[in-house]
């Protein structure tokens, strides 16, 4: 063994001469952050504040760097941390940075926006008085992939994309934040849009049970908790229960329902909806082909009633109307769309023929305003200069539902119920657009209305209707009332 390893230091010194070449060790990444101070005006009061834009790393058991965060944080500055809520920010897709709840209802800046018409550039980003950081300091986080978030070289990206990953290194940032800034002692919240409302879910279990970190609160914005209520797969009758009252906002919305209706107030022909939805409509589609001729006539008849559309569509697509069939069917012969994400909106069809809408008009309405004035906002205000691409929106796909959804629609209720349930001081609050035909109110209830709580628990949730949609603080009215009505349940919540 010696004469081996003789002969090869002979060898390397015969090719290098007597000097050895050093092996260069490679430099790990390292975390980069940009401060800067500000103010703003909110209710009268200058808020004098903090903004950090920065990255952490989600590392392995061995201490390796797996994966970089981006995040954003606003912190008041002169208050006591101990009392000084934090909530941490984050939205959907999977796939979404945390762009539009940041700049949309949450941040001390907002886009400036037309809430029912396109939006033309150039952009604005304005002052927004309806900044939620006159009652919390708040942590805008994207997800691995989304934003600036990124695995670091030689990490495969798919190792975050699924259900259990994603809680996971989502949780070790909150912890390892929380820790680094000395924000144990902080009274905490999540705040989760859409899938973020899935990820808030499991983040509230997993971090009372992995973590011991307790929440004060929860709040759900156009809650996805389970899927049976969205999925329009063969057989799956309940998410045609749950959507049809979005489809009479719809409807009513365009003009385009029974004039009786038309006329009348809108809560009180959704509470009409309602009812219908969960009992004559629920009971003949559970009868399948055994529902007997004269009550599926009495049952098309209501149907066109209530969404505006022809009898003979209702007729041929079985009872069932999926969203995107919905979408395209309203305003066909005008050669119009509904939007997904806010049905006020409306798209232009090239082809009236097909089944199905050519784009989402409410998501045009956005997609390209919140992407300039963010990529304007993080180099100019927030001085973090970096050439990569900030990815409003990333592909995630396949995306890995795991035991999660095994076999099963995912369901993430349960971690919310037990987390309320260990946690009997945790309360949530429930966010809902009448025009969402993404996340449909009429789910989030059912969903809610069938979370198991004890009754003793029931009081902790809190819901909130919204005249808008999946975003419903685009809506100028509705972003009033979110900040009066969220902003009261985290101070209500923090006097319990």
């Amino acid at each position: 063994m010696k004469k081996i390893c003789c002969l090869a230091l002979v060898l390397v010194c015969s090719l290098f001469g007597d000097e050895v070449p050093k092996i260069e060790k490679k430099e790990p990444p390292k975390e980069e952050i940009s401060v800067t101070n500000h103010e703003i005006l909110i209710n009268g009061h200058k808020i004098p504040y903090k903004a950090t834009a920065g990255t952490l790393f989600f590392k392995d058991e061995k201490g390796d760097a797996k994966a970089e965060f981006f995040y954003i944080a606003y912190t008041k500055e002169g208050e006591d941390k101990t009392k000084r809520p934090i909530t941490y920010c984050f939205n959907g897709g999977p796939g979404s940075s945390a762009i539009w709840l940041h700049l949309g209802v949450l941040g001390p800046k907002r886009v400036e926006i037309d809430h029912e018409n396109f939006t033309p550039p150039p952009y604005k980003v304005i002052d927004n008085p309806y900044s939620f950081l006159d009652i919390t300091d708040l942590v805008f986080i994207d997800p691995i992939s989304t934003g600036y978030s990124r695995p670091v070289a030689g990490e495969d990206a798919k190792q975050f994309h699924g259900v259990e990953e994603d809680i996971k290194s989502v949780a070790e940032f909150i912890r390892l934040y929380t820790t680094r800034n000395n924000r144990w002692d902080s009274p905490k919240f999540l705040l989760g849009e859409s899938y973020g409302t899935t990820r808030a879910a499991g983040l509230a279990a997993y971090l009372h049970d992995e973590n011991r970190m307790f929440l004060n609160g929860v709040i759900l914005v156009s809650a996805a908790l389970n899927f049976q209520t969205l999925d329009d797969d063969p057989g799956n009758d309940l998410c045609y229960i749950v959507f049809l009252p979005s489809y009479t906002a719809a409807a009513w919305y365009h003009k385009k329902l029974d004039p009786e209706l038309q006329k009348q107030d809108l809560k009180k022909t959704l509470r009409e909806v309602e009812d219908f939805a969960i009992g004559e409509y629920a009971t003949a589609l559970l009868q399948g082909d055994k529902l007997d001729p004269k009550q599926r006539a009495a049952i098309i008849d209501k149907l066109s009633r209530y969404t505006g559309l022809s009898k003979q569509f209702i007729d041929l697509a079985n009872l069932r109307v999926c969203q995107a069939r919905f979408s395209k069917e309203l305003l066909r012969l005008q050669r119009r769309s509904v939007g997904r994400f806010d049905s006020r909106f409306l798209g232009i069809e090239n082809e009236a023929c097909s089944n199905a809408t050519s784009y989402d008009p409410s998501a045009e309405a956005v997609f390209g305003v919140y992407t300039a004035a963010f990529n304007a906002y993080v180099r100019e205000d927030l001085k973090w200069d970096r050439d990569a691409e900030y990815k409003v929106l990333a592909n995630v796909w396949p995306w890995n539902y795991g035991k999660a959804a095994s076999n099963k629609y995912l369901d993430v209720t349960d971690n919310l119920r037990n987390a309320m349930t260990r946690n009997p001081a945790l309360r949530v609050y429930v966010g809902s657009g009448i025009y969402d035909l993404a996340t449909p109110y009429f789910g989030t209830d059912y969903t809610f209305d069938h979370l198991g709580l004890d009754p003793s628990l029931r009081k902790n949730v809190q819901k909130g209707y919204y005249e808008a949609g999946h975003m419903m603080y685009i809506h100028f009215p509705s972003l009033e009332r979110f900040k009066d009505e969220v902003g009261d349940f985290i101070i209500n919540t923090l006097k319990k």
